[in-house]
């Protein structure tokens, strides 16, 4: 009987240290104060890679084969995808994007890793530029990953230009947005 008792605590210490950054054992996050925290309200620190703008040909390396390495090899519990607007992104291709989008958030989902959908903004510089596709993206996706807690949502990245205000602009897309 010890024995046993033995072999299932060093199963459980094991599986508890393989899998303890991984969504399933963390849930839905939330912020608390600075600290990021999972569903049970203990400190969580998320350890991950980015994406380059995923329109780009060079965004066929991301694949279930290289995201599962990251996870097991690299300890990533997150990865971020860099989904750009302009630059031959969202806004020229919107369904060939959303595409890629949602293979790579349903390839994270699958290897129990968190997952950053990010409308990446550059050369548009205003995030109201394409506020009404964005409304619309991001209405789809969290429609669909309802359900999910591995999405986090990364609504505007990079608003920049010497005519952009955090209380004209970026203030009122994030309000709208959310």
């Amino acid at each position: 009987i010890i024995l046993v008792i033995l072999i299932l605590l060093i199963a459980a210490n094991t599986i508890r240290k393989k899998y303890s950054n991984r969504v399933t054992l963390n849930g839905t996050l939330k912020v608390e104060n600075t600290k990021l925290k999972n569903q049970w309200g203990k400190t969580i620190q998320l350890k991950g890679v980015s994406s380059h703008g995923i329109q780009w040909k060079y965004a066929d390396c991301i694949n279930y084969e290289n995201l599962k390495t990251l996870r097991d090899d690299w300890g990533i519990n997150v990865f971020r995808i860099a989904m750009y607007t302009e630059e031959d992104g969202y806004i020229q291709k919107p369904e060939e994007i959303k595409k890629k989008v949602t293979d790579i958030v349903d390839m994270c989902i699958d290897l129990d890793i968190y997952v950053v959908v990010d409308w990446h903004i550059l050369s548009d510089n205003n995030p109201n530029d394409h506020k009404q596709e964005a409304m619309e993206f991001f209405e789809q996706i969290s429609s669909q990953y309802k359900e999910t807690p591995n999405i986090i949502y990364e609504i505007c990245n990079e608003p920049n230009g010497i005519d952009v205000g955090w209380k004209s602009d970026i203030m009122p897309y994030a309000t709208d947005i959310i």
